[in-house]
């Protein structure tokens, strides 16, 4: 009997089921999708010169915790469909059906639901999964051909994960429909969240704000006291005095108010502390953004701490911006009556009050997961695309040694070895070299030996025929010098005002040779790896060939490529042998290193993919959470709408306006924590690609970066539009019954 009943009540509730349903189908979608690469029977054809273990195990692990947060998700649709059938609850037991029994059939009926929903996103799983596949064997240059397959310990871990998910809320459920009382359940939709004015979790933030503000304000007057010079340009000084004026009059304004607390009133206080943010993260953002331009003397530390400072502004941006959206709304409504008694102004401005009132908290939540989502959607293509471009550069041949000679103290234990178990290992695996240069790099000075100050270590010198050597090895035009002159070589991530500054402040250089000045052409550019250069210095001198002779060497390198790939077998077994002969440093204090360019290029892959899929599938996961958790906030209450709208029916007020109204009210209710997260978003993914600007030029490219973000923001807008109109038309639907 019980069996009949819970399938008649889940065919009857179908359609209260439908918000439910389409989001598990749209979790089981993309948790297959995703997961459906790293299956065991998954077999793509990339070659010899790959392993696809790491990537497999790590997009596995990195899916599976970030599935997670679906819990949350199951548990609020399923607390949606709890609240909805509370007055069927109510019903059954005064006809006499003990709770525990009322509990147990509703936790059947979300059970068959959860498997219908199961079996509808596995089978559009199968399809989504082709484009992981087609984004994958991109990613490792191979072509794509669709292949519908169904990877059964694929399904098993999405059916065993969602089984045990619904079985864990529905235990969850019965238990609260057991304690609930009947004449709960019979006033559930009457009952509203805790009034806004009772909550103190505002008063914490400001709390902690204000603690924040005074470390900043600490943190600004160290800074003035050790670093400032009055001879800074006008940026860098503003800079300087505004850490410390800024947070000092966000201080300065929560004691006023507490001297006027009775009068001014809270409002007043999170106001001015409210502009007080926005001024405190432009003056902290500035700190990294000038100390790159300038050269500040700024460790890493201290330039990390002010990127915290910029996100604690923020953050309290949007908790102090979404607490007083309805104070504004209530100010612009007492202060306009050509708005407030326009048509059913006043009915709307009631609707939008109340419910902000009671849901600021969850608002405020809902805009910073928000923030948190645009964001990774926005940076997984640019971290993508700065790592591919940086493997390019990295491994641009088949095999590099190198070594460094920073822990190294005396001359003559520099290294002097031509690395012939290299060449022993290439001839016994039959695998021919196309180009194989070995060369040194040297001290235009031989004093500069000792020279060992982090970030200003002395540029080395590359003899004119070793540079031209590897600039035939890449398919470069060779390049002359005369006897006196030199050129330089850049890395690609170095700025042309780096540049530029260094060959206006470097005509000549001086050297154990002599003086040599610029040449005629006095820099190339063209990427020639990232292992020629010393430590900390993005140039390199090219020096003829005599003038070499009379310099100290102090780094030994050999580059090779191949006729043939090497296979990625063959590249670790030649990794271990140089390892085991050369260790990661001597005893002498030399460093020795080998790369590899299959190995580089698989695990960069490897890596590559799974951030930029972990990025990706987090940053849905998050969009569908939020933007579930905004629909179902306001289908939740459409029982007392549906009275509300009734009366203005009754009161004439005719259709087409009624329908502007829930228009207006729902834009509303998604704009304001929507235009909120993307305006600080935007302000986040500028100041990100500004603070990463030299590394976007160098890997990315302006022209591919702005379609990347344009490709995002439609996908964005597109399933940000597809949810509001899906509550526009289901809320309609629910206030016209």
């Amino acid at each position: 009997m019980y069996a009949k009943l819970v399938f008649r009540n889940a065919k009857r509730s179908a359609k209260d089921y439908l918000v439910f349903m389409v989001t598990m189908s749209i979790c089981v979608t993309l948790f297959y999708a995703f997961l459906s690469i790293s299956s065991s029977s998954y077999n793509p054809d990339i070659g010899n010169t790959y392993d696809f273990t790491l990537l497999s195990d790590g997009l596995k692990l990195a899916v599976c915790m970030i599935t997670l947060l679906l819990i949350f998700l199951i548990r609020f649709v399923n607390y949606y469909m709890l609240r909805r059938k509370q007055k069927e609850f109510a019903v059954e037991s005064i006809m006499g059906m003990e709770q525990k029994t009322i509990g147990r059939i509703f936790f059947a009926e979300t059970l068959i639901m959860g498997v219908i929903s199961i079996v509808i996103g596995l089978f559009f799983g199968v399809f989504c999964s082709q484009f992981i596949t087609a984004m994958l064997l991109t990613s490792y240059g191979k072509s794509y051909e669709l292949s519908w397959t169904l990877f059964p310990d694929t399904v098993l871990l999405t059916v065993g994960f969602f089984m045990l998910s619904f079985f864990i809320v529905g235990f969850q459920n019965t238990r609260v429909i057991q304690k609930t009382k009947i004449i709960d359940m019979l006033s559930a939709d009457k009952v509203n969240e805790p009034e806004l004015k009772k909550s103190h979790w505002i008063i914490v933030v400001v709390i902690l704000f204000e603690l924040f503000t005074a470390w900043a304000l600490i943190t600004g007057s160290i800074k003035v006291l050790f670093f400032y010079d009055s001879r800074f340009a006008f940026p860098v000084q503003f800079m300087y005095l505004g850490n410390i004026l800024i947070p000092a009059v966000t201080l300065f304004w929560s004691v006023l108010w507490r001297l006027r607390k009775k009068k001014w009133g809270f409002q007043k206080l999170l106001c001015g502390l409210l502009a007080c943010s926005v001024l405190n993260a432009f003056i902290a953002a500035s700190v990294p953004v000038l100390t790159n331009r300038y050269y500040l003397p700024l460790g890493n530390g201290m330039l990390r701490q002010y990127l915290l400072f910029v996100l604690i502004d923020l953050l309290f941006f949007i908790c102090a911006l979404i607490y007083l959206a309805s104070s504004f709304i209530v100010t612009w409504k007492e202060k306009s009556p050509e708005h407030r008694y326009k048509e059913e102004n006043l009915f709307f401005f009631g609707q939008i009050i109340s419910k902000l009132n009671t849901t600021s908290k969850t608002m405020t939540l809902i805009c910073v997961t928000l923030v948190l989502a645009i964001f990774l959607f926005i940076a997984a293509p640019i971290l993508n695309g700065w790592a591919s471009g940086y493997l390019e550069i990295h491994s641009m041949y088949d095999v590099q040694i190198f070594s460094k000679y920073n822990n190294i103290y005396e001359e003559k234990e520099l290294l002097q070895d031509n690395y012939e178990i290299v060449t022993d290992f290439l001839d016994k695996h039959d695998i021919a070299a196309a180009f194989d240069c070995t060369f040194r790099l040297y001290l235009p000075r031989k004093k500069d030996f000792r020279h060992r100050i982090k970030y200003d270590f002395p540029i080395v010198a590359i003899s004119l025929s070793d540079y031209n050597a590897i600039r035939e090895m890449l398919g470069y035009q060779q390049i002359s010098l005369e006897e006196n002159e030199f050129t330089t070589q850049w890395k690609t991530i170095a700025t042309k005002e780096e540049l530029n500054t260094f060959l206006k402040e470097n005509s000549t250089v001086l050297t154990d040779a002599g003086t040599l000045t610029q040449a005629s052409k006095s820099y190339y550019e063209e990427a020639i790896g990232e292992t020629v250069y010393n430590l900390y210095t993005n140039v390199l001198y090219i020096f003829p060939d005599k003038v070499c002779k009379e310099l100290l060497p102090v780094m030994q390198n050999r580059y090779i490529i191949t006729t043939e790939k090497i296979t990625y077998d063959d590249a670790h077994k030649l990794e271990m042998l140089f390892m085991t002969k050369y260790s990661e440093q001597a005893e002498n204090g030399a460093t020795y290193d080998v790369r590899l360019r299959t190995l580089q290029i698989n695990s960069t892959i490897a890596n590559n993919f799974i951030l930029q899929a972990a990025m990706l599938y987090g940053a849905i996961v998050l969009m569908v959470i939020c933007l579930t958790v905004l629909s179902l906030q306001q289908l939740l209450d459409a029982g007392q709408y549906q009275y509300r709208f009734s009366i203005l029916r009754k009161l004439g007020v005719e259709e087409s306006r009624i329908e502007k109204l829930v228009f207006k009210q729902l834009g509303v209710w998604f704009g304001l924590p929507i235009i909120a997260a993307i305006a600080v978003a935007a302000v986040v993914i500028v100041y990100f690609i500004q603070t990463i600007s030299a590394e976007i030029s160098a890997y990315i490219g302006l022209t591919e970066l702005i379609l990347q973000i344009g490709i995002t923001v439609g996908i964005l807008s597109i399933l940000l539009v597809c949810y509001f109109l899906s509550t526009w038309i289901l809320f309609r639907r629910a206030v016209n019954l």
